[in-house]
């Protein structure tokens, strides 16, 4: 049985992977890390992650940037790796995140959803076809707690249509102060942060005489939670140190 520990186990995320695990013959969440502790779980929660001394295969993360440093050392003096689902890490963060994973196997995706992923990869073919002739615009939608914007995914999205695009590319995040025709070079990318909206991400190809849009729509934040359990099943089989994403899952 694979044995799991999740970090932020009293978020809402730490709480719904814990009951697709409890749901899971073939998981056991042996611990959790939350930085409030918790005295009425089904398994030990620790503060830090240098307090645990038991047995692990893999760690799920949903907290926040602010716990990286402990999770990192922790990964690489155990050799337990990680699935870091938390968003919002600053680029110094990604760095060390890369550098961690020269030393331990580490899963790191902005979106765990199989069908988010599934949709960069069209995103991709449609900037590959269509980026010389459309303007890309990208617009998520999230509930009025996301502290991050835009989130994870759209900059994701960003990137996967700036690779394909086939030409030099700028982020635009706002416009109320330009004031000037735009620029073919630019995607666009608008954030809207309101009610309990899981996630709505849009990517509109706005061409002559013609629009295309894709777009995906989460309905529960399990789905969430079940592409990080399936991300652990992933990597604790996993031995050779580097870092892994959900293209590993997506075939």
């Amino acid at each position: 049985m694979l044995k799991i520990i999740i970090s932020g186990c009293n978020g809402h995320m730490g709480r719904v992977v814990e009951a697709l695990c409890q749901a899971d013959p073939a998981v056991e969440v042996c611990a959790g890390f939350d930085v409030m502790g918790s005295a009425d779980r089904d398994f030990s929660v620790y503060t830090s992650p240098a307090q645990f001394t038991g047995e692990a295969d893999a760690v799920i993360d949903f907290s926040s940037p602010a716990a990286l440093d402990g999770l990192l050392e922790f990964a690489k003096e155990r050799h337990i790796p990680l699935v870091l689902a938390t968003t919002g890490y600053s680029p110094e963060q990604v760095a060390q995140v890369g550098a961690a994973a020269l030393e331990v196997p580490i899963f790191r995706s902005a979106n765990m959803s199989l069908g988010i992923n599934v949709l960069l990869e069209l995103v991709k073919k449609a900037a590959a076809v269509l980026g010389d002739s459309c303007d890309i615009e990208i617009v998520e939608r999230h509930h009025r707690r996301k502290v991050d914007a835009p989130s994870g995914t759209a900059l994701m999205i960003a990137d996967a249509a700036a690779e394909s695009c086939g030409h030099e590319t700028e982020y635009v995040f706002e416009r109320h102060s330009v004031r000037q025709p735009r620029d073919k070079k630019e995607i666009g990318i608008s954030a809207l942060r309101g009610g309990t909206i899981v996630g709505e991400h849009e990517i509109i190809f706005a061409g002559h005489d013609e629009v295309m849009e894709i777009k995906h729509t989460a309905y529960s934040r399990e789905i969430f939670a079940q592409g990080a359990v399936e991300a652990a099943k992933f990597i604790a089989s996993v031995e050779k140190p580097g870092l892994y994403d959900m293209s590993c899952l997506v075939k």
